[in-house]
């Protein structure tokens, strides 16, 4: 058994139906709709996506195709990273451009760059976010959307979450951009954990700054290890000869992970669920590890505890 460590390369050409497809998600499609193409272009059923993003939001959707929909336990919870643009003057019924306005417009308040800073840093780190019922978030075994179509609204407990970097951008150096009917646009990036939402920050933006505010675009750059650089458009994918060439391989999900080498009669343990002696400390205990079998396959993650490594997700099927 030895160990290395190491990123897995992005490269694309995965024959094989199972890997990773990271998306552009256009504008006007939900998730699911996404989901829904991609399994008619690639003829697999086992397609599924790794984060909702709302339909009126684009970017970066990550779909796990075939046997990498094992791995959806190790990207759900990465961090995201957007760039969206708030838009300061009335707040909506969703929190977003879509909903109808709670109250008419005010014109925006003449803030000073350091005003707009100090309520972006009030909403950086650990901070509570009540769920908005215009969300995939299921209460009571229903989605809150669904519930808030019905014209319910019901409890939602505060959930915590960690917003690394919230920061206005400007391309002139202004940060505000007024527009004719007295609202005013902030263009901001942020970074934070997995169940973050944008929207609520906007709110929360508003309110710290004394007026309602929503969210009017949101771009989602990057979902753990990928980004936009690695991201294809629908179009783009049908219009390959062979769409599997544009898959990702698994490893692509676990970079950040060690990787272990086993001998064939260790693969053979593993893959059916057997744990095997673990000798090499080097990769660390008390961890999760990539492992591969002797033909360089990736046949597992694994966990390594108590001298030992077990499986926690098998990929390869059973081995004779």
């Amino acid at each position: 058994m030895s160990v290395e460590h190491g990123s897995a390369n992005f490269n694309r050409g995965v024959k094989a139906m199972d890997g990773i497809l990271v998306i552009d998600k256009p504008a006007g499609w939900t998730s699911h709709d996404v989901v829904a193409r991609v399994r008619r272009v690639l003829g697999e059923r086992r397609v599924g996506h790794t984060g909702t993003l709302d339909p009126f939001a684009t970017g970066v959707l990550v779909l796990l195709v075939g046997r990498a929909t094992r791995l959806a336990q190790f990207i759900v919870g990465a961090e995201k990273e957007y760039q969206a643009v708030i838009r300061f003057g009335y707040a909506t019924e969703t929190g977003d451009l879509t909903g109808a306005a709670r109250a008419p417009k005010i014109a925006c308040p003449e803030w000073t760059t350091q005003e707009i800073e100090a309520a972006l840093r009030s909403l950086r780190g650990e901070i509570e976010q009540v769920p908005p019922m215009h969300s995939a978030k299921k209460i009571g075994g229903r989605r809150l959307y669904e519930l808030a179509r019905r014209g319910e609204c019901v409890e939602r407990p505060a959930v915590r979450v960690v917003v690394h970097e919230f920061e206005a951008l400007s391309d002139d150096g202004a940060w505000l951009v007024r527009n004719d009917d007295g609202t005013c646009d902030l263009r901001v990036r942020v970074r934070c954990s997995a169940g973050t939402y944008v929207r609520a920050l906007a709110e929360d933006l508003g309110a710290r700054l004394g007026a309602g505010a929503h969210l009017r675009w949101l771009r989602r750059t990057r979902a753990g290890a990928f980004g936009l650089d690695v991201a294809l458009t629908l179009d783009e994918l049908e219009a390959a000869a062979d769409p599997r060439e544009k898959l990702l391989p698994m490893e692509a999900a676990l970079r950040e992970l060690p990787s272990v080498h086993l001998t064939e009669s260790q693969a053979r343990r593993i893959v059916h669920g057997a744990a095997v002696r673990w000798t090499t400390p080097s990769a660390g205990r008390d961890q999760l590890v990539c492992v591969y079998g002797e033909d360089g396959r990736l046949m597992a993650v694994g966990e390594c505890a108590g001298g030992q490594l077990r499986p926690r997700v098998v990929l390869e099927e059973k081995l004779t």
